[in-house]
């Protein structure tokens, strides 16, 4: 039976483990440059928010570049007016900082994966009672030890912790159960360059793998 691509997103984003979120005031074609270093890493699930300059033309340019090889979602979608925007732009799945039932009936109307923010049990209940299986945990103020706390009773949900995550606690991460994390600082430094988008998401995949070994010991 053929999965649904709501379902073959949220496969692939926890195959990954990582989303790229390219938070970056740069012309286009830097950008698709960020996504051919990010392609050889390879880190090959990335986000664009849409409160960045030009953000549909990017996630069109990106899949128009890339095809099925990357998967591509639209961050920040925070109302249902900028579902369709986002969709017809080439936008796989959709990312928020809160939840919203009108983004999540669109969503699943269109059998589009839709990662709605969450920081409480009763917000990641909400989301998890509109269909929403693996949400993003936003801010990510407290840690891997808040991810272990919430998990504690709440394993049957895919969190997604976003924001802060870098080389040094993205094993930790990986360890406390996370599905995937959202990384945006730690990929792309500032100047950029290829090589060391390449080097730092390398490593930030070294890590995460090591953490997924633990977990599973």
């Amino acid at each position: 039976m053929t999965a649904s691509p709501r379902s073959e997103s949220a496969r692939r984003i926890a195959e990954s483990g990582i989303i790229a979120i390219l938070r970056v005031d740069l012309p286009v074609q830097e950008i698709i440059e960020m996504g051919d270093a990010l392609m050889a890493s390879p880190v090959a699930v990335a986000e664009v928010p849409l409160n960045t300059p030009a953000a549909l033309e990017v996630i069109t340019a990106l899949r128009e570049r890339y095809g099925s090889h990357m998967l591509m979602g639209a961050g920040t979608v925070r109302t249902p007016a900028q579902v369709r925007p986002a969709l017809d732009a080439g936008a796989q799945f959709l990312v928020a900082p809160n939840f919203d039932m009108g983004v999540a009936m669109l969503a699943k109307e269109a059998d589009i994966l839709y990662i709605p923010g969450v920081f409480t049990p009763t917000e990641v209940q909400v989301a998890v009672n509109a269909g929403c299986r693996m949400v993003k945990l936003f801010p990510n103020t407290l840690g891997p030890a808040y991810l272990r706390a919430l998990r504690a009773p709440m394993d049957d949900v895919d969190f997604v912790p976003t924001g802060g995550v870098d080389v040094g606690n993205i094993a930790a991460f990986a360890k406390a159960g996370a599905a995937a994390v959202g990384v945006a600082g730690a990929l792309f430094p500032q100047p950029w360059s290829m090589p060391e988008i390449i080097l730092r998401a390398r490593a930030l995949r070294k890590e995460w793998n090591a953490g997924k070994n633990l977990q599973s010991d």
